[in-house]
């Protein structure tokens, strides 16, 4: 998502909407989860003895990883609650250090950013090591997965066709062509580093237009479905690229950083077994993997428990 994940506007869907008033959310909240908890989220009460909590952030995807780490600790005997759709990180992050939660799937590059808006990692190591160094002692990273929800440069396609742009391309096959492109994203792209600062001084790219948008949502599918915009800032694993047959541009400079999904828990108080399992997952996990699943949940509109059991046993996982 970013090079120096901490400038990144995509971290917003990350962390759930920040402009959310939590007393309005705390309403909302409560009888919400798939995994058949029905606390309030925010209430803060402490994960029960020989009960692992297992929470989510308030967007579609954190609540799916949710359930698919969740029900791979069921699968090896773990007891799990869940408590999903809490909020932004600022909450979870306060739940994971006081006890209310054991487990949260994260993304490295936006947990760092929350930590240290300053780091620059160049790898997944380096990112993870970044984080491990301004953690609450509490609190431990696993495994990171090998899925990344982050930023993109994506072309529609009927610019893919036109210019022969496939799965194999990079930002940098824009370099020629980008003059003749109409590109599209929330406004701070336009001024950030992680946007048209870095795909010029990265890439040489230097497009048509820019065209203010939303961040990777409705407006900017929308602009890029129609060829309002010929490219767009999408992320990697909303459904949209796959139902409208987008195409994803490699990133092979890293200009866009590193989400990896990568699982947070509280030291000591998940079972080696579970350690096991969730790290299990995180092999298994890529990009494409939550692509697809996220299809599943968003465009077939299935029940995000039920694609995690049907994923887990697909994999060998239950």
């Amino acid at each position: 998502m970013t090079s120096t994940a901490h400038s990144s506007w995509s971290t917003t869907r990350h962390t759930g909407a920040a402009a959310v008033a939590l007393t309005a959310a705390a309403a909302l909240l409560a009888g919400c989860s798939s995994g058949g908890t029905s606390d309030n989220p925010l209430a803060g009460e402490k994960a029960k003895a020989g009960t692992v909590v297992v929470g989510s952030n308030n967007f579609s995807e954190s609540t799916l990883l949710a359930d698919i780490y969740g029900e791979a600790l069921k699968a090896k005997g773990v007891k799990v609650a869940y408590k999903h759709n809490i909020g932004s990180r600022e909450t979870t992050y306060g739940l994971m250090k006081n006890g209310s939660l054991t487990v949260l799937p994260e993304y490295n590059g936006s947990l760092l950013a929350y930590l240290d808006a300053k780091a620059k990692p160049k790898s997944v190591e380096e990112t993870t090591a970044a984080i491990e160094a301004k953690l609450d002692p509490k609190l431990e990273l696993l495994e990171p997965s090998a899925a990344q929800d982050k930023d993109s440069v994506t072309v529609n396609a009927a610019t893919a066709r036109k210019y022969g742009l496939t799965a194999d391309s990079g930002i940098g096959d824009l370099k020629d062509i980008a003059p003749k492109l109409v590109i599209g994203a929330s406004p701070e792209f336009q001024t950030r580093h992680q946007g048209l600062v870095g795909l010029k001084s990265v890439y040489g790219l230097t497009f048509k237009s820019f065209k203010a948008l939303d961040a990777g949502g409705p407006l900017t599918q929308a602009a890029l479905r129609k060829n309002d915009v010929q490219v767009a800032d999408i992320f990697t694993t909303d459904p949209t690229i796959q139902k409208e047959k987008f195409v994803v541009l490699k990133d092979p400079q890293n200009l866009f950083g590193f989400q990896n999904v990568q699982p947070l828990i509280r030291k000591g108080e998940v079972p080696s077994k579970g350690v096991d399992a969730l790290n299990a997952v995180s092999a298994k996990l890529d990009t494409a993997t939550l692509l697809k699943l996220d299809a599943q949940v968003q465009l077939e509109k299935k029940d995000p428990l039920d694609v995690a059991r049907d994923w887990l046993s697909s994999a060998g996982l239950d």
